[in-house]
């Protein structure tokens, strides 16, 4: 079936850009909504945190002095928020979860043990 992925949830593309989910999207609706009456404030999208860095094999210093960053062993693990806003003074951390793949719990641990966030599901 094209325009599905493996856990049946279409992509949909609105003025606002593109979400992985109709439920993802009406949450964004909803969230716009408590932004404009106060509620919550500073509303992002997408946003990408660091949990391991990426990993190089050391630099090398050339016979001039130039330096040649080390080969890449391992790239980054990040984390994609789907939504990050303020309330009360506080970050919050949104997903918006279907299913809860091995590879997000992994992440949201992460996301907790490196960053202190706890990650709110919806």
């Amino acid at each position: 079936m094209a325009g599905t992925s493996k856990y049946h949830a279409r992509k949909i593309t609105t003025p606002e850009g593109t979400f992985d989910s109709r439920k993802e999207y009406r949450r964004w609706t909803e969230l716009c909504i408590l932004q404009r009456g106060g509620v919550i404030s500073d509303l992002r999208r997408q946003v990408a945190y660091t949990l391991i860095p990426e990993q190089r094999e050391p630099d090398i210093t050339g016979p001039r002095g130039g330096v040649k960053r080390g080969k890449l062993m391992e790239r980054p693990v990040d984390y994609v928020a789907d939504f990050v806003y303020q309330k009360d003074g506080q970050t919050v951390v949104e997903d918006s979860k279907g299913v809860r793949t091995k590879d997000y719990i992994i992440k949201r641990k992460l996301m907790l043990w490196v960053h202190g966030i706890r990650i709110l599901e919806t």
